[in-house]
């Protein structure tokens, strides 16, 4: 079913060599013993117990027969070219095993033994994968717990037999399960298949010595039978490669989901920013995953939710959704859940309103969410009506229909009037219908299923669901307003680690960004020479690449009026950097023109070694410690795009003007968080920015960076 072929040659990695795991033409078991319930025996019998085809081996150190089929003591006995040798061997057995696959050109190795780098032996697991790699072997594993291709019926496992149910390939999507956990692929596996909808692979990747999810997710993009690839990872070994995968995905239309435990912060040092603080490594993961077009859920419910909704819908819209109910205390209650987990429930369309106005009785109000009232227990067609009126609405993404179904045939009735509104509609549709756990009409669930309607019995869970296709159509929109990344030229030479706030600010000035007025003054003359030039009255800051704290140091004097109180702050800023600590030898000090008042925000941007970097924005100077209202972005996003970002903000309203405050100059806050991008993508050395205060001025006004580290790979 894939449009991979084994002609492409003996690859160790991508797409090709998936194949020689899941479509095996030749299959060696290795480390066969004839005990029953043995991993080697159940390797066998899920072979033959799912009228596995192909050539099968087996290799003993026992030797004899088994089931008719002689048993090998030697490798070295196989003929040349085996597509795929499952290795049933104790950890101490696999290297020598390894070693004789490459002698005989076995294309594909799988090793269910653990005693790898899991349980901290990476010399033992390098070694392994290097000599498959120079062979030419392409590796699954170690501490693989097995895979299924449930399409052609085909399972590598060791743990018990298992007779698989093969997949109708047409009718509904197969969802393809990648995991590193053995108990969540089935989880996630049974639930699907529960909601009628079928599963064609799953993969546990096991230690990904070799192959690893870019591979397979590019083998599933390949796959005609895959519509959708759920992964559920707890370390992301090359990320870069996944997220290229995923974006190939995204382009073929097949949505990627991932659920990632670990929800921690980075830790700090003495020179860590906020912006390192505040871009912790799940949340920069998450924004550089979101970005790539992966659907990224918290738990495990949300995942086989929004699974069943993007399987049956590939193709989100960026908008809220509309809620369909005949309860007013729902309305109210779904109004405020949508509020507390961030969905937007998008107003009701003039012309929607216009028709249901018509149609209900005059106490009812029509609007989103709509309550049709008690009305369709006699007036059933209004269900057509109402669904139709926000199914039409252009800024209505989705449909929630939550109500209760009364008698078994105004159940049926009703769910015909709700599948003839939907025909030709694209929209996800869930019927989340209310009563806990009472039974569901038979005759309900029937035609439900065999127009592939979801259904749900709460209404919270669909709502989450509708969260992440909402989010997910916010970030494919977002996807495609992106910039090239631009070089900045004439850039100061930089050292390792922190830099001084003097030559950070150099570095922004020549990426477009900002400054104050000013200079590095290396004597009291200078300082005052300086300060005449730029005019009264200034500030005055000492430099030093290891005074991180400036203020705690007593560093930073301002308010200076005149060339007396130059030389006077000169001599204080020394003394009082010589009390803070005597080791540290100032560069100089920065003069500075006081900048006027303005809203304090922050920018900045965080390299992961893995992940690459992600830009900080959002408010900034002593509010940022105590709100923390940033939003995270990739850094390659438009200007527009990061306009719209922080019109995202908890605090949003102070951009806008508030209590008597101008509207701040929005553009040029979002020009500055392009240009920190642009300085990320094109100088991998920075590891880290942090521009806070950025001072945003009024609208037309600019911004002006009052204070900036830089660091730099050590």
């Amino acid at each position: 079913m894939s449009d991979v072929n084994l002609a492409d040659g003996n690859q160790a990695r991508g797409a090709a060599a998936v194949e020689y795991f899941v479509r095996p033409r030749s299959v060696a078991i290795i480390g066969l013993s004839s005990k029953p319930g043995s991993a080697g025996m159940n390797a066998l019998s899920n072979l033959t117990g799912n009228g596995y085809a192909g050539e099968i081996h087996l290799v003993g150190r026992s030797g004899g027969e088994v089931d008719g089929r002689k048993v090998l003591t030697e490798i070295d006995d196989l003929p040349e070219g085996v597509n795929l040798a499952i290795f049933a061997l104790p950890v101490v057995g696999v290297k020598d095993a390894m070693e004789a696959c490459v002698r005989r050109k076995v294309n594909a190795v799988v090793i269910f033994a653990s005693g790898f780098a899991e349980v901290g032996e990476r010399a033992r697991q390098d070694e392994i994968a290097r000599i498959a790699r120079d062979g030419g072997i392409a590796l699954l594993g170690p501490n693989c717990l097995g895979y299924t291709n449930i399409i052609d019926g085909f399972q590598a496992g060791f743990v018990s037999s298992t007779k698989i149910p093969r997949m109708v390939v047409g009718r509904d999507p197969g969802t393809a399960i990648l995991s590193q956990s053995g108990g969540l692929m089935s989880h996630v596996r049974l639930g699907l298949e529960l909601r009628d909808l079928p599963v064609s692979y799953t993969i546990s990747t096991g230690n990904e010595a070799g192959l690893g999810l870019p591979d397979f997710v590019d083998f599933f993009v390949a796959d005609i039978a895959t519509k959708l690839i759920v992964v559920y990872v707890e370390e992301v070994r090359d990320p870069q490669g996944f997220m290229q995968a995923a974006a190939r995905a995204r382009a073929a239309g097949k949505p990627v989901m991932m659920m990632h435990p670990g929800r921690t912060a980075a830790a700090g040092d003495a020179v860590s920013s906020h912006t390192g603080a505040l871009a912790g490594d799940h949340a920069l993961m998450r924004t550089l995953v979101e970005h790539a077009g992966i659907v990224f859920c918290d738990n495990v419910d949300e995942l086989v939710d929004t699974a069943e909704v993007l399987a049956r819908y590939p193709d989100p819209l960026p908008y809220g959704p509309g809620i369909l109910t005949f309860s007013g205390a729902f309305c109210a209650i779904a109004l405020d859940f949508c509020d507390e987990i961030g969905l937007p429930v998008p107003p009701l369309s003039a012309e929607g309103e216009k028709l249901m106005r018509a149609a209900l009785p005059g106490f009812a109000t029509p609007r989103n969410p709509l309550d049709l009232t008690t009305q369709p227990v006699w007036q059933p067609e209004l269900m057509q009506m109402g669904c139709s009126a926000l199914l039409d609405d252009p800024k209505i993404g989705s449909l929630l229909i939550s109500i209760p179904l009364g008698t078994p045939s105004a159940a049926v009735t009703y769910l015909k009037f709700v599948l003839a509104a939907a025909k030709g509609s694209k929209k996800p549709l869930i019927f989340s219908v209310l009563g806990d756990r009472s039974p569901l009409p038979q005759d309900f669930v029937d035609m439900a299923r065999e127009n592939r309607v979801i259904l749900s019995r709460s209404a919270d869970r669909s709502l989450r669901a509708l969260l992440q296709l909402y989010k997910h159509g916010l970030a494919l929109e977002r996807a495609n307003k992106t910039v090239p990344a631009k070089a900045v030229a004439k850039l100061p030479a930089l050292g390792m680690g922190a830099q001084p706030e003097w030559l950070g600010k150099q570095v922004l000035a020549a990426a477009g960004v900002a400054i104050p007025s000013g200079d590095l003054a290396r004597s009291a003359d200078e300082a005052v020479a300086i300060a005449v030039r730029i005019g009264f009255p200034v500030a005055m800051k000492a430099q030093a690449a290891r005074l991180a704290h400036k203020t705690e140091a007593g560093g930073v004097l301002l308010n200076i009026a005149n060339e007396t109180a130059v030389r006077d702050a000169w001599a204080k800023l020394h003394d009082n950097v010589k009390s803070y600590d005597n080791s540290i030898a100032l560069d100089g000090v920065l003069v500075e023109v006081m900048s006027k008042r303005g809203l304090e925000m922050v920018v900045g941007a965080k390299r992961d070694p893995n992940w690459g970097p992600v830009i900080v924005a959002g408010i900034g100077g002593v509010l940022i410690e105590a709100i923390g209202d940033v939003r995270l972005m990739p850094p390659d996003l438009s200007e527009e795009a990061v306009e719209a970002e922080l019109l995202k903000l908890k605090t949003a309203k102070l951009l806008k003007g508030f209590r008597g405050s101008p509207a701040v100059d929005l553009k040029a806050i979002a020009k500055a968080a392009v240009a920190v991008g642009h300085l990320m993508r094109t100088n991998p050395g920075i590891i880290e920015i942090d521009v806070n205060p950025l001072v945003a001025y009024a609208e037309g006004e600019g911004v002006s960076a009052l204070d900036a580290l830089i660091v730099m790979k050590e």
